[in-house]
């Protein structure tokens, strides 16, 4: 199991065009990956879960992903994090 963290920057936090982006990212792969925040995980290849973490500036996420393409699926979605949230 790969997981990483990552203060969110965007001022608007993650909502809608962002959050429908990484589910698309997160879809590319086969390996299981879930967003938390304040202890609250869900899936991250939905995005009605991702929006209802609420995330906004400065919060803190772990993004967790399990399986057979992991350490591609981790790097890829930690520079999806650096260059649009």
């Amino acid at each position: 199991m790969k997981t990483f963290e990552y203060i969110i920057t965007d001022p608007e936090g993650i909502h809608a065009r962002p959050a429908g982006l990484f589910v698309k990212e997160a879809g590319k792969f086969a390996s299981k990956i879930t967003i938390a925040k304040d202890g609250k995980e869900v899936d991250a290849k939905r995005i009605f879960g991702i929006m209802s973490l609420g995330v906004k500036k400065d919060n803190l996420v772990t993004v967790k992903i399990e399986g057979e393409d992991e350490e591609t699926a981790c790097s890829t979605l930690e520079a999806f994090f650096q260059e649009n949230l």
